[in-house]
């Protein structure tokens, strides 16, 4: 009975340790795959505003002329941020009002129910942006370098990608302590 106990156990721990070591992939991963793809949708369509202009007036968008540029742009600028993992919190809301957008105006054909909308990928891009703001771009990033050189205390917590309640409270306390704001670069990468 012990060992029936216990070897699911062992394995149990096995799984995990190997999961914790390689806690940097996932965000590595979605960062490298959504960033490459809008840094490079965005520079076509930049290269391309003609055509973009006019897709964009085909689908009622206001002010095509305006919209057209700034989404493109908005796409190439956030797609590098987050590849190279530096502000990659707020380069993804940008992104994620895009892609909002994508799906409202070029996608509503496509759309008659919940399970429609789970198929895009538009809506895709979206789920794996929200999860990048929130769990932050991984110890693989820029803005876990400069959290690095900038503040030493945070190391451990930058280096496993998963931060401890001590290590934000510890943050938190700081920068109020600092009389500092948010910016990019966040001690909870």
């Amino acid at each position: 009975m012990h060992s029936i106990v216990t070897t699911p156990l062992a394995i149990r721990g096995l799984v995990r340790a190997l999961a914790d070591r390689l806690s940097w992939l996932p965000p590595t991963l979605a960062r490298f795959t959504v960033g490459w793809v809008f840094l490079w949708s965005g520079w076509g369509k930049l290269h391309s505003l003609d055509k973009i202009v006019e897709f964009f007036g085909q689908l009622g968008i206001p002010r095509p002329e305006l919209q057209a540029p700034f989404a493109s742009g908005t796409e190439f600028v956030c797609g590098i941020l987050i590849l190279a993992g530096l502000c990659t919190r707020i380069a993804s809301v940008p992104l994620i009002i895009t892609m909002i957008v994508a799906i409202v105006t070029a996608q509503r054909e496509n759309v008659a129910a919940l399970g429609d909308l789970f198929g895009l990928v538009e809506f895709l891009y979206i789920v794996l942006l929200i999860w990048l703001g929130v769990a932050g771009p991984g110890p693989l990033s820029l803005d876990a370098l400069l959290v690095r050189l900038v503040d030493p205390d945070d190391l451990p917590s930058v280096q496993s990608g998963v931060t401890s309640d001590a290590a934000t409270q510890t943050s938190v306390s700081r920068t109020v302590a600092s009389g500092a704001g948010p910016n990019c670069v966040d001690a909870t990468t």
